[in-house]
């Protein structure tokens, strides 16, 4: 009994506390239906502002695409009349640049014409100034002429270094001297060019720049510095210098002279001609002895001293030296570092006349090789036509006895050996290659044996050089006379150069020679050597002509002995 009551007690706590939980239920429901309808009433509100808003900006839609419309038309019409604005600049713009191309046909026509006038002119003018030009320098007083190194010997009159030589001007130089016992001297030379003592190696410079444009332009040229010993042969072809310490420098330097000058104008001047296809070799001999010497050769252990090489003359009359070394340079840096190896080597000796005296005669070839390009046919016709009158006298002539044919984009005197149908398109289709070379010579001093107090292999060596000196006069004075036998073999100096001294090139020879009375016999004998040069009238000098290379390419090469034609030389490598 009293646990029914218990179980009865129990059910009925439990269902007063589950009815709590009921109301508080559903008083919960009732909130949440309130929050329910509060919501809807906010949300009806903001979709009724939403449907305003909306029903406003449709009917302000129209309007806005309207003005949109509008604005975009404008935009339209601005476009279109800029592009038609664009079109009529650009058909004027059409119209000027087809004029400017017929323009540019015509400057392109006009300018070949030039360029064509210009190196005839530039030629004419070499020829008009003579194709041996013999210019003089007088340089100036130094302390060894007076026999000791006292500066202040030169001011006092009557010192064995009084001034016997003047500049008189730019043609003329006199020779004036009295000296008791001796014959009096009172003469008068006329040169090309004479020089005072203080003109600048760059105003002598200016003189040989044109014949460095000869050289590209297919002539031989050969430049040689002669005089007696002292006279300032070496100054004049190199700058300043000693034995010791001879450096030729990469960059240009204020004194220096005709051959480091000439190694940079020449690359100066390839340069400026992109189209063609260059390459430049050097070779450097001293003649000592009437023996050429190499002084570039070299073997698989490294240079070798004293290799002679002999000088032949091939079958079409050039002189050729066999197994020569030759070196290919890229540019005048190199060359001058050449150079400045060479030097090292060349023979020297003192004499009672000067500390350094230079016992050889040093020859420089530079060598270049062209590649002719084809000629366009504008060019070949207006080539045609400037040479017409040139042509004629050779139309007779047969085939066989012409030179190959040659197309040269910048030349016109190689067209005077050729007829007109030398130049045929067939003939452009192939590359010619042009070999012409530039030969720098320092002589060896002319001198008195008495003077410069040589004994012994001293005396041998003057022998040699002054017979060499004898045999280039002797060559000269044979061209100067129009002998039909010119005796370029009676020394190896003048067989080396007969290439450049004979009919087929240009030469330039700078006469040294010392303003001090004690050397007036020398200085008259080096005075009249370039008178007898001077005297020279070479015919016309022919261009030479494009040949087909047995080989190109390598560091350096060697000639070969003899052949049945003279071509370019097989470059070989030497290691």
């Amino acid at each position: 009994m009293a646990l029914g009551m218990e179980v009865k007690r129990l059910l009925e706590q439990r269902l007063r506390q589950l009815e709590r939980t009921v109301r508080g239920k559903e008083e919960r429901i009732v909130q949440l239906e309130t929050e329910n309808a509060l919501l809807h009433l906010k949300l009806a509100k903001v979709l009724k502002q939403e449907l305003k808003s909306l029903h406003s900006l449709v009917l302000d839609l129209p309007d806005q695409f309207q003005e949109e419309c509008k604005a975009t038309l404008k935009e339209f019409l601005t476009v279109s009349e800029k592009q038609h604005v664009q079109t009529v600049d650009t058909n004027k713009l059409q119209g000027q640049v087809f004029q400017l191309e017929k323009s540019l046909q015509e400057v392109s026509g006009r300018y070949i014409a030039e360029k064509h006038k210009r190196k005839m002119l530039h030629n004419a003018l070499i020829e008009l100034r003579g194709n041996i030009r013999v210019h003089c320098r007088v340089r100036p007083s130094l302390p060894f002429d007076s026999g000791n190194d006292d500066p202040s010997s030169l001011e006092r009159p009557g010192t064995a270094s009084e001034r016997v030589i003047h500049w008189i001007d730019d043609e003329t130089v006199h020779v004036k001297c009295n000296r008791p016992g001796h014959t009096t001297v009172n003469k008068m030379f006329q040169f090309d060019r004479v020089y005072s003592p203080g003109d600048s190696q760059e105003s002598m410079f200016e003189e040989v720049r044109p014949l460095l444009t000869s050289v590209l332009d297919g002539y031989n040229v050969c430049i040689m510095a002669y005089g007696q010993t002292g006279s300032g042969k070496t100054y004049t072809m190199f700058g300043p210098h000693s034995k010791e310490n001879f450096t030729l420098f990469p960059e240009p330097q204020l004194d220096e002279g005709i051959i480091p000058k000439a190694a940079r104008e020449l690359y100066r001047l390839l340069s400026n001609k992109p189209l063609e296809a260059h390459s430049v070799k050097v070779s450097i001999v001293e003649v000592y002895n009437n023996e050429i010497i190499d002084l570039l050769a070299k073997d698989n252990d490294g240079p070798v001293l004293g290799v002679k090489r002999d000088v032949l003359t091939t079958i079409t009359g050039a002189s050729e030296v066999p197994f020569l070394t030759y070196v290919h340079v890229e540019n005048p840096t190199s060359i001058l570092n050449l150079i400045t190896h060479g030097l090292q080597h060349r023979t020297e000796l003192p004499t009672l006349v000067h500390a350094h005296s230079s016992r050889s005669h040093l020859v420089i070839t530079i060598t270049i090789t062209t590649r002719v390009s084809a000629v366009n046919r504008s060019e070949v016709q207006m080539k045609r036509t400037s040479e017409s009158n040139l042509l004629q006298p050779i139309q007779h002539q047969s085939c066989k006895q012409l030179p190959s044919p040659i197309l040269d984009n910048n030349s016109a005197p190689l067209l005077r050996s050729l007829p007109a149908k030398h130049f045929s398109t067939e003939s452009t289709k192939f590359p010619e290659y042009l070999e012409t070379k530039l030969q720098l010579v320092d002589l060896a001093g002319s001198e008195c044996i008495g003077m410069s107090g040589v004994t012994g292999t001293a005396l041998r060596e003057t022998s040699f050089i002054n017979r060499s000196l004898s045999a280039l006069s002797d060559v000269l004075g044979a061209l100067a006379e129009q002998r039909s036998h010119v005796p370029y073999r009676n020394s190896k100096l003048t067989h080396l150069l007969q290439d450049s001294i004979g009919g087929d090139s240009k030469l330039m020879v700078v006469v040294c020679v010392s303003p001090a009375q004690k050397y007036t016999t020398e200085s008259l004998q080096s005075l009249g050597f370039g008178t007898r040069a001077r005297q020279i009238r070479k015919g016309h000098v022919r261009k030479k002509s494009p040949v087909i290379p047995e080989n190109i390419g390598g560091r350096t090469s060697q000639n070969k002995p003899q052949g049945s034609r003279r071509s370019i030389s097989s470059f070989t490598s030497v290691q």
